[in-house]
């Protein structure tokens, strides 16, 4: 399925956990492209994280006083991953050439034991990308929750990233938080630092400013979110792509704070728009 306006150009895969598969300007990637055989949504262009985002320390945190063991759900990962939401295919509600609307359903199960509704509005403007993603609680109870969106950027003709941030956390071997750190740690991201790293780096960087810039040869981009007071940079050396993820909560978010709550009937909603400088 396919959204064009003016320059852009996107594919969505709607059974593909709700997935991006390319998102180009003037024929060039932006994202990292899907191969045509994909299987799983880890080799998307971006997918939503939703009803959580990131890991949670082996899939256990209490809540309102009772303890919840949340499976893992991808085959290589020690911790549940990412939600639920990015592993089921979604429904599309409405589609035009350059704007679609996406829904999944969630019954409270043993993945997830709250129910939810999760909707992506995803559009295309003469500047660029709008997404929408947002949450319901549709079940009789509070549910704790967090939400964001996790694009995989081609680094080809990427020069530099370039965003403010308060502090940044560290992590340890289990990709967990460890502790809060000054945000130029792993580099001076506010002067704009290369993607091209010789180690990882898969940290969450808290009060960031709301937008960051992707320096490209071809024309910069701005990324910005709303309600998503995190930024999540993940840059593995040797691999053709970096991600950028705004969300709304560190990893592992329900043990280490008080967390967000939707209660029944409620809703919230985080946007991520990616346009030029």
């Amino acid at each position: 399925m396919r959204l064009a306006c003016g320059a852009w150009e996107l594919d969505l895969l709607p059974a593909l956990g709700g997935a991006i598969g390319a998102l180009r300007r003037d024929g060039a990637d932006i994202f990292r492209p899907t191969p045509h055989d994909a299987r799983h949504p880890l080799e998307a262009a971006c997918f939503p994280l939703v009803p959580y985002a990131n890991r949670i320390a082996d899939g256990r945190f209490s809540f309102e006083g009772e303890g919840f063991v949340i499976p893992r759900n991808v085959a290589d990962q020690a911790h549940p991953l990412h939600g639920t939401g990015w592993l089921q295919p979604w429904t599309v509600e409405q589609s035009d050439e350059r704007s679609a609307t996406l829904h999944y359903r969630h019954g409270a199960d043993d993945g997830w034991p709250w129910a939810h509704d999760a909707e992506q509005r995803i559009m295309l403007g003469d500047e660029g990308l709008h997404l929408t993603l947002s949450l319901t609680n549709t079940g009789d109870r509070a549910m704790p929750f967090s939400l964001g969106l996790h694009p995989y950027f081609t680094k080809a003709g990427v020069s530099r990233l370039r965003f403010d941030a308060e502090r940044m956390w560290l992590i340890d071997d289990a990709f967990l938080p460890t502790e809060p750190s000054p945000a130029d740690r792993l580099g001076d991201w506010a002067a704009g630092e290369t993607v091209e790293r010789t180690s990882l780096i898969d940290n969450s960087y808290e009060g960031w400013s709301g937008t960051a810039t992707i320096l490209r040869d071809d024309g910069d981009l701005r990324l910005a979110g709303t309600n998503t007071s995190f930024l999540h940079v993940f840059t593995p050396p040797g691999e053709p792509y970096f991600c950028v993820e705004p969300v709304n909560a560190m990893p592992d978010a329900f043990n280490r704070a008080v967390p967000a709550v939707l209660q029944p009937d409620e809703s919230h909603a985080i946007t991520m728009t990616l346009t030029a400088v």
